[in-house]
């Protein structure tokens, strides 16, 4: 495979890349824009100029829900609380048929709008574990298009679920390649508190990552990303851990925040914003002003922590939208954020590309290098800005040499005349 005539980010000119037995052999700069039409160039795919990244990373995302608003009955009051509920009502009717088809649904979605990382969170409150179970089940079929991570996800909490550390431990065993955890629903501040520091200990010992939905409420006195980013840094597991959400920050004062940042850089933790997703169920409590519910990303990246931007849900109790496109959440993201800024902008790719990478801790695999995986793909757009501004298709999908998916740009068929 010959790719012609593509831009990398960050660079102005012109570039051919070469692929052979799956890996990336050549990338050679171009003084000038390839003919198609030449004998030599009538197999390459030619680029036309557009940007060719790393594939999209979905970081954050629940297939175990995905597809089931309104199922058995809607979240009329549009808060995270009312979601848990209505998924409690929907949990007891999961089946693996009905699972494997509306993630298979999904995920396929997913890889035609350019994911192809990939970390799902999968509820194991529930004895049988039947999603989890499922989805495991579901990876080696799915390898050829994806790297699919397993997240552990207490939905109804650890210690204040029955036998809740005994199903983590169970999830570990039928294939969950990290612990989750949710702090901030549990009964008390003290069973949050020690739920955290289990998780993180019962990783290490599993040689697990970690990835906690926390302090995911408006709540400024809810402090569990201390806790968290704490016992990260006394077990040196910084790195390999991630705290998502962390909506509550959005709400506490500066000089905490001062204080709590210095922590965080400290253990290196990774951090993942929901950012449509939290702005549709935070601040449901206020009247006005209200808040806008997502966490300090741009003062979490000005400070040179590595945060990702993820989609969450898809047409779940929780969201009703969503349709797997990325470009849509890093948009929304970058308005909600205040995050317009050029230099933002010209950037801005890393947030659904690099920095989710570093969550998965896939680098060693990831990235448009001579001698990784040939995994890209192909945006309209010559850089980071023009891409953002066009919210144009994924023209093209590649994995391992492979190509997923391949689409021609839309074409204008008529034009108003003034």
């Amino acid at each position: 495979m010959k790719i012609i005539n593509a831009r990398l980010r960050g660079q102005t000119e012109l570039f051919s890349l070469s692929v052979a037995q799956g890996l990336i052999t050549h990338i050679t700069p171009q003084t000038a824009a390839l003919s198609a039409n030449l004998p030599e160039y009538e197999e390459a795919i030619d680029a036309a100029g557009n940007l060719l990244s790393a594939p999209f990373v979905e970081p954050h995302i629940h297939l175990d829900a995905v597809l089931t608003a309104g199922q058995p009955s809607w979240n009329m009051s549009g808060t995270l609380f009312e979601g848990i509920e209505r998924w409690s009502e929907r949990k007891p009717l999961l089946t693996p048929e009905d699972i494997e088809q509306r993630v298979l649904k999904t995920v396929q979605l997913l890889v035609e709008n350019g994911v192809q990382y990939i970390r799902t969170h999968v509820d194991v409150t529930d004895p049988q574990l039947t999603a989890l179970k499922t989805i495991a089940k579901l990876k080696s079929k799915l390898s050829s298009a994806i790297n699919l991570q397993i997240v552990a996800f207490p939905q109804e909490g650890i210690w204040s679920f029955p036998n809740g550390k005994t199903l983590m431990e169970q999830a570990i065993k039928e294939g969950a390649d990290v612990i989750g955890g949710i702090p901030h629903f549990e009964f008390t501040r003290e069973y949050g508190v020690e739920s955290m520091r289990w998780v993180v200990e019962l990783a290490k010992q599993h040689d697990r990552l970690v990835d906690v939905h926390c302090d995911e409420i408006d709540d400024e006195a809810s402090r569990f990303l201390e806790v968290l980013a704490t016992a990260a840094l006394e077990l040196d597991m910084g790195e390999r851990v991630t705290a998502s959400h962390t909506t509550a920050m959005h709400s506490y004062n500066n000089a905490y925040c001062s204080k709590l940042f210095r922590l965080l850089k400290k253990s290196k933790i990774n951090f993942v914003s929901c950012p449509t997703e939290s702005i549709h169920l935070q601040g449901r409590f206020d009247t006005y002003p209200k808040r806008r519910g997502v966490t300090r990303v741009k003062e979490l990246c000005e400070a040179g922590m590595n945060v990702c931007f993820a989609q969450d849900s898809i047409q779940d109790p929780w969201y009703t939208l969503g349709n797997g496109k990325l470009l849509r959440v890093l948009d929304a993201g970058l308005h909600i954020c205040h995050m317009m800024g050029y230099k933002e902008l010209s950037k801005a790719l890393d947030l659904i590309t690099n920095n989710g990478a570093k969550t998965l801790q896939v680098e060693a695999e990831y990235g448009i290098e001579v001698g990784k995986p040939a995994n890209f793909i192909l945006l309209e757009g010559e850089d980071d800005l023009s891409v953002i501004q066009r919210q144009g298709e994924v023209l093209l999908s590649v994995r391992n040499g492979e190509i997923l998916i391949q689409r021609q740009p839309a074409k204008l068929i008529k034009r108003c005349s003034f």
